[in-house]
């Protein structure tokens, strides 16, 4: 069964009846997840946020939104475009301030309300973040904005090797060098690029790096001159930049298109699209030796016969990353998928107090750590 709620109230509704029936209850809205935390291994009921898509209030002065959960980036940034002020890039867990949260018994949970920093207390936030939908179920959140980026430029970089790419990229995050974005396509996933013609330029393959730059044209000319010189010092073949926009929607969408035209190279429907995003410290980024904004990403098409072969390498990629004192997962969490991986990183006490913090909330939901 699939209900789709409008409003905090009606999920506590909703999950005050499933407490007393003890139904299990598993959430969906933007159907991002990789790692599983979508699967209903208790089966019970799903409910569906898409009709909860609302902005409910813009703090212009306060630089924050208040919105439901189905309220996707690029329709947030829509919207605020004209106001001067976006949501920007990074991991969603940097930009959340506060958060509005139904618990399993239907209990209406708020962490907090709308500054910028608070040291009342637990960091709730973090903790339902963290969960994975394990604890609660997220209703409305408080968002930072920032200023919208003006003047915005791409470059790409060209690179021999792999290794020289990365040390290009760490020559430039060590030195501190403001850029927007920093990410790395290996030969294989230009060629996806290429195969799939889904951007309207033919990429070399080889190494490249993909890099964004914005703010005043004397600071953009700086960001350009110095990621310049960090990638001619490691052997760059060739280095372009742009600020026609036209020019910059070609090249970075060939960043953005390179999910698909991965899962493109399936010879088959049944094929299976594996991967991991196990991330590093940034000293160990050419030991991992193929990287993107810090993580790891790998990604393997098999048959479905392979399978177990096939996660056996994903599995040894995260286990390096643990050994190089890194995490398994940077952005796309842990979900079903790398729930028993997550005690080789915390331990099994690190796992235990999970455990200890899941079992005492009410707990209906299909899955835990």
């Amino acid at each position: 069964m699939v209900v789709t709620p409008r409003s905090t109230s009606e999920v506590s509704e909703i999950m005050k009846i499933c407490s007393r029936r003890q139904i299990p209850v598993t959430a969906y809205s933007g159907g991002t997840s990789f790692s599983g935390a979508l699967t209903a291994t208790r089966q019970g009921i799903c409910i569906d946020f898409k009709h909860m898509h609302k902005i409910l209030a813009i703090h212009e002065e306060d630089l924050d939104v208040v919105v439901q959960p189905a309220v996707g980036w690029q329709d947030l940034n829509a919207l605020l475009e004209p106001r001067t002020n976006a949501y920007r890039y990074g991991t969603m867990k940097d930009w959340v301030t506060s958060m509005t949260a139904v618990l399993a018994d239907g209990t209406i949970v708020k962490t907090g309300h709308r500054p910028r920093k608070s040291s009342a207390g637990y960091d709730l936030s973090s903790l339902l973040i963290g969960s994975e939908g394990t604890i609660a179920l997220v209703t409305e959140a408080v968002l930072k904005i920032t200023a919208l980026a003006r003047n915005q430029h791409v470059g790409v970089a060209a690179f021999p090797t792999t290794r020289t790419a990365v040390s290009a990229a760490i020559s430039l995050i060590t030195s501190d060098v403001p850029v927007d974005a920093l990410e790395l396509l290996d030969t294989h996933s230009l060629g996806a690029i290429n195969h799939s013609g889904l951007s309207s330029r033919c990429w070399e393959e080889v190494p490249t790096l993909f890099l964004r730059f914005s703010g005043s044209t004397q600071a953009v000319d700086e960001q350009i001159r110095m990621a310049h010189a960090a990638a001619m010092a490691n052997r760059c073949a060739k280095f372009q930049t742009s600020g026609d926009k036209e020019e910059i929607e070609v090249i970075w969408g060939a960043r953005k298109s390179v999910a698909p035209a991965l899962i493109g190279l399936k010879k088959d429907p049944s094929d299976l699209f594996l991967h991991a995003d196990a991330a590093v410290p940034i000293s160990a980024l050419a030991d991992m030796i193929d990287w993107t904004n810090r993580n790891y990403h790998a990604s393997i098409i098999c048959p479905k016969a392979k399978e177990v072969r096939a996660m056996g390498i994903i599995r040894d990629i995260q286990r390096r990353a643990i050994q190089l004192g890194g995490s398994i997962t940077g952005e796309h969490g842990v979900g079903l998928d790398l729930r028993d991986m997550l005690v080789e990183e915390v331990g099994e006490n690190g796992v235990n107090m999970m455990r200890a913090v899941n079992d005492s909330m009410p707990l209906i939901f299909g899955s835990r750590y």
